[in-house]
Parts: C-alpha cells; structure tokens; sequence
C-alpha cells in the first residue's frame, strides 16, 4: 500500500513520474495553481502590507476533493511542481490547502523527469523557499495593481475591454516606437557595381571598392558613370591576394529565449507553440518498451550552464559518432548570458543526448520531432570543436578603381557537421563562397559591369524572435514570461500579425500615448528592467517584498490620481468602408481583430455579419480557371491562398501562385521569399529561378 503522496502540475508529468516511483508512492495532478487572486476584484489590501487575498480557482472542486482524500490515505506529502517561482508558488499554495508544514522537507525539484533524476530528486527533498514564493508573489501583486488601477481609467476614458500590463505596455512601445522609426525613414540612394571575371575556366563576381585605395561609396548615377569611365580600356589585375584562417566556435545550449527565436526562424513556430511543445517534451514521452520518459531538461531557464554528467556523456557520443578531432581540447564551458541571468537550472538540452532524434522519430509526432531534434543539434554542437574557415580576400585594380571578391571555405566542419545557428531571415551566415586560385598580377577577364541602384531601407518591424530578444537584452520580462506577452498584446488588439512581422493597431498607439503621458514609468525600459533586477533580489532573500512593492507603489498612486482628474475622455470611431452590408445593407466598417483588420457591419448588435477583407493576388485560379486567387488567413492567423470561388472551387496553396505554369512539366509555379530575395520555384519538378534580389532589411 503507498504511503506518500506527490503532487504534480499536470497529469502527463504524473503519469511519467508515477511509472518511475512505483507502488509505494500515490502521483496526483493539481492541474496548475489552485489558489489565485480573484477576478472581480483587486484582491491586494494596500494598506495592509499588500496582503493578498487568495480565493480557490473556480473549477477545481474535484481536483482539491481528490487531493484531500489522497492526502488521509498516507503518512507523507511531496511536492513536485516544476522548479521556479511559479512551481514553489503553486507547492506553497498547495502545503496551505493540505495543512502541511511548509518548513517540513516536502518539496522536490527535479531539472528532467528521468528515471534517476527523478529517484536522486526524491533522496533530498527541502523545505519550501519562501524567498521564490514572495517573489512570484510580489510579481503577481504588482501586475495585478497596475492592471487593475490603470484599466478600469482606461475603460472610462478610452473603451470598455482595455488593458494596460506593466511589462505588455513596455512590449506594445517597442512596437509602437519601430513603427515611428519606419514612417519617420527617407530612404537614400546607393549603387553598387559587380564585376564579372574570369581566369581560365572558372567566373565569380567582385564588387566596387573604391578608388587609389581608399574605400568610397557611390551615391547617385553619375557617380557610377564617372567610375565606368575610369575602368574603361583597363585591364582588371590581381593586386592583392590575402589568405588566412578563422575560427568559429558554437552557440551556447539554448535557453528560453533563444530556443523560441530559433525555432521561429528555423520551424517557423510561434513562441506560444514552442513552449507548448517543448513541455510535452519535458513531461515525457511513450518510447514504447522503455515506457514514458522526459526528452529535455526544463524549458523555462536563462541559464546555459550545463551538469558535468551530461557533459560526460555528450563527450563520449561526439568521440564515438565523429571522432576525436571533432572534440575540443577541454569541456566547453559557457558564461551567464546577461548579468540578470538567474543559473538556477541547466541549460535546454536532451536528457539523454544517446537519444537521437532518427531513433525517437516513430515516437513523436511532427512537431514534437523537429523541435527535439532542434534542441538535440544544438546541444550537441555546443560541445563540439570550433570549425575553421579558409578565407580569401582578393583586392584588383583597373587603371586606379578597385574591386575585391571575398571567398571562404570550410576547411574544418568542427560543430557545423551538426548545427549551425540561423541568422533572422532564418538562413545559415556562413554560406562557402569559392574563388579560384588567384595570384598577385593574374590578368583576368572581363566578361561584364553591373551597375546597380538600390535604396536604404528602414528598420524591420519585429517579429515574434526580434521582439522576444529585444525584451532579453533589455532585461525586460523572463523565461516563462515572453510567449504570454506576445499572445496578450495581440489578443487586446494593441497589436497585429502581418507578414509575421507585428505593427501597432490604432487603438494600441492610443493607449501608449495615454500610458506616456500619465505613467510614463511603467513604459520606461530602464524603469522595468530595474524592477525585474528588485524582484530577483527577493528571490535570493536580498528585499524585502513589501519594500519593493511600497517603493514602487507611492510614485504610482500620484499618478493614478492625477490620471483620474486630467485624463480626457476620447471616443474611437470606426473606419467606415466602401462596402454594404449584403444582410442589413448598413455601411461596413473596419475593425482590428488579433490577425489584423476586417470588416463588420455598422448596425452591431442588431447585425453581427463580419468577413475578412479579400486581398487580391492577380492571379488567376490555376484550378477552375474561372476565379481568382487571393490571400486568406486560416483559424490560427497563418496566411494561405485560395480560389475567391469557394467552395465551388477548393483550391488552396500556403506559397503565393505567381501565376505562370512550369516550363519542365506544367504545373503551378510558386514564389518563396527569404534574405536573399523572391525565388520561383515548381510545386512539382526541381525548376526554380533564380532570385530577384531586394534590399537587404537592416538589422535590429
């Protein structure tokens, strides 16, 4: 019969958890926090200490019936939630409800559920810590004070429905403040010119240096035509050639942010489904006759720190898989990340890195597969040998013009055998570029000038991995905090996905504006960053909780009331459109919704019709040859193709038809978009165009 009882979160990490204790131990779920603030009020008596006032979570009448009951039946109570702020928060919360003695050894925390971590976690249990509680605590009083002090003005003044978060506002600012950046830009002309040479059998292309030796840079059109002429009737010689080698090394393990920036750009994954994906991992996996095991360490950390023992391991399979060539001198070790970063688990990587992702493939599904194996590379190449480049850089003259063509070649794989990190158009940086053997005073061919006018181009506008790493670097926001953000701010409508790239609505540029002028500490990156640092300074027993939520609460109140006696009431009104409603026949008007703009009838609520606004493709339907093709977004806000004549036609395509058939077999041709340009490419056959370039985006 069992005689203790664990409690985890969910009951995927109880199943996984129960297989490994056996009979002795009785594994329940929680399933989350039971305990909260309520919803309908404030529930923080400011003026008593910020005692807070917890209520039991709606719903959860069964579940904490079951854990009662459970709890008569044994002689000791476990606490397994994860290990941070929120897993001690919801152990605290639960040793409250079960009457246990929270200074008793009952809580356990475990990095990966495997067997022996779980078994070694279970040898030394601790006391809950009081210092993560008070710090989770301290950050859910002070979202709660700042959500419901500044949203109920703004519902009076501006709209019913707002909201205004302390670290969502900073988020929507960002985004706000790069969309200025963009309307604020005056683009400036530039030229390039790319010769085309040869020597013997073999082309490749160098670009305009500049002239006598010094570099220069070409403005305008007569400029080029003065640079064309001074080439002219001159031979192209070698007049330097220098070669010498690089060393790269790896990326560090990913942590939190990192694994969703790279599987943005690499899977194409929102934050939301990364971390999604990444617990299913972590809580385990049916492997078939080895049972249910957890693939990855915990996925919420900002540390890169890695335990000697999987060191060990990866040693071992990178020797045996690759050879020892392939491992460095000495164990990799990697610095914090940021001087806020917390160390308090390992980095992300396998639980165990003999588990590769081909083996655990029948096992997974498809996301589940591809984000394990992307984790599963990175590691292992973060404990790899550097890889080393060949370079070649090659200056030629033509009368006083200089031109230089820069080559690299692998010359060691070292860690790219394996990974190598992409940059934010989601393409490898380190791409070979072959030249020729070239000598000092080789006369080359000239088999063409390329002259060539381009425009600089603002800053990008964020995409969920440029947003999530500009919050990083800022020191705004942590781990667990960074794809709630994301789904929040789009969600009220502050902010909208187009292209993946994210733009400010007009009602969120309203409410930062509001938000600047009466509290402008809370937009204040420094301000936050400083209150993320005061927060971890409780976590480690440095603050006093109630201090830092006094210090930050007195400023506040201030401006709360001027706010309340200052701030004017505005009134949104509706875009109206050219379009009638076909139900009531009321104008149609323009309403911003989580994935961006659409239509809806003016006569809300007596009529609710709604419909998307139609983009048009100009191309004509490759299916029933009678419609158009025009852009659609799907439930989940991803954008795809189809026939304007459905459902007569049910034609449907993710990539944008261009509306030309494929000389090799006839079918659809389809254009792709990356750094590099716009390809066309065949839905079929390996036809594809070369790209036609665009200007390159600057980078954040």
């Amino acid at each position: 019969m069992a005689d203790s009882l664990v409690i985890v979160e969910s009951p995927a990490k109880a199943k996984t958890i129960g297989k490994y204790l056996g009979s002795k131990y009785i594994v329940k779920a929680s399933m989350g926090h039971i305990r909260d603030l309520p919803k309908s009020q404030i529930g923080v008596e400011v003026d008593n200490d910020f005692e807070p006032k917890y209520i039991t979570i709606r719903g959860k009448g069964d579940v904490l019936k079951e854990l009662k009951d459970a709890r008569k039946k044994v002689k000791k109570v476990y606490l397994a939630a994860d290990p941070d702020r929120e897993g001690e928060a919801i152990a605290w919360h639960l040793a409250h409800y079960l009457d246990l003695d929270d200074t008793e050894e009952c809580r356990v925390v475990f990095n990966e559920i495997t067997k022996q971590a779980v078994k070694d976690a279970f040898k030394t249990p601790r006391p809950i810590n009081k210092d993560l509680v008070n710090a989770q605590q301290a950050r859910r009083i002070l979202d709660r004070l700042v959500g419901y002090k500044i949203s109920p003005l703004l519902w009076k003044k501006v709209k019913k429905g707002l909201s205004a978060g302390r670290v969502q506002s900073v988020a929507v600012k960002l985004i706000n403040d790069r969309e200025n950046e963009i309307k604020a830009f005056v683009p400036e002309e530039y030229w390039t010119i790319t010769a085309i040479l040869a020597t013997g059998s073999s082309t490749f292309e160098a670009k305009f240096y500049g002239v006598d030796g010094q570099k220069q840079e070409l403005h305008n059109e007569a400029e080029v035509k003065a640079i064309l002429a001074a080439i002219e009737n001159n031979a192209f010689v070698v007049y330097e050639v220098k070669e010498k080698e690089r060393t790269r090394n790896p990326s560090a393990p990913f942590i939190t942010s990192t694994m969703q920036q790279e599987a943005a750009r690499k899977l194409n994954f929102r934050a939301a489904k990364t971390m999604s994906v990444a617990q299913q991992l972590y809580e385990g996996i049916d492997l078939g006759k080895e049972g249910t095991v957890g693939l990855i360490t915990y996925m919420r950390t900002d540390s890169t720190r890695i335990s000697p023992v999987a060191q060990e391991e990866a040693k071992e399979f990178i020797v045996n898989k690759y050879g020892e060539a392939f491992y460095p001198e000495t164990p990799r070790v990697y610095l914090k990340k940021a001087a806020n970063a917390q160390d308090a688990h390992e980095g992300i990587r396998p639980s165990s890195v003999l588990r590769t992702p081909e083996e655990l493939k029948e096992f997974l599904s498809r996301d589940q597969y591809r984000l394990y194996k992307l984790i599963w590379e990175r590691f292992v190449a973060s404990q790899m040998a550097s890889a080393v480049m060949d370079t070649m850089t090659v200056d030629i003259t033509a009368g006083s013009v200089m031109f230089r063509a820069v080559g690299s070649k692998v010359k060691f794989a070292g860690f790219m055998k394996v990974y190598v990190e992409s940059n934010d158009e989601g393409t490898n940086t380190d791409e070979e570029k072959f030249l020729p053997p070239l000598a000092k005073e080789d006369v080359l061919k000239q088999d063409g000038l390329e002259p060539k006018q381009h425009f600089t181009q603002p800053p990008p506008r964020y995409s969920e991995a440029r947003l999530v790493r500009a919050l990083e670097e800022m020191g705004i926001g942590r781990p667990s905090t960074y794809a709630p953000i994301l789904e929040t701010i789009q969600k009220r409508g502050y902010v909208a996905l187009e292209e993946k790239k994210f733009i400010p609505t007009e009602l969120g540029e309203l409410v930062i504006e509001l938000m600047e002028e009466f509290f402008p500490e809370i937009l204040d990156v420094d301000f936050t960053a400083q209150m993320e640092e005061e927060l971890d300074h409780v976590e480690e027993g440095r603050e006093n909780w109630v201090k830092v939520l006094s210090g930050f609460y007195e400023s506040f109140e201030k401006r709360l009331n001027v706010a309340e006696e200052e701030m004017k009431e505005i009134e949104i009104q509706d875009e109206v459109s050219d379009e009638l409603c076909e139900k009531c026949g009321n104008p149609m008007v323009y309403k911003m919704g989580r994935f961006g703009k659409f239509l809806a009838c003016s006569g809300f609520p007596d009529c609710r019709n709604t419909k998307p606004i139609v983009k048009g493709t100009g191309v004509v339907c490759p299916n029933c040859k009678v419609g158009h093709v025009v852009e659609r977004r799907s439930k989940k806000g991803r954008v795809f193709f189809g026939c304007d004549k459905y459902p007569d036609c049910d034609f449907v395509s993710w990539d944008r038809p261009v509306g030309r058939d494929c000389p090799d077999c006839g079918e659809m041709l389809i254009s792709k978009t990356n750094r590099n340009g716009t390809t066309v490419q065949c839905t079929k056959c390996d036809y594809k165009e070369e790209p036609v370039e665009e200007s390159a985006e600057g980078e954040d």
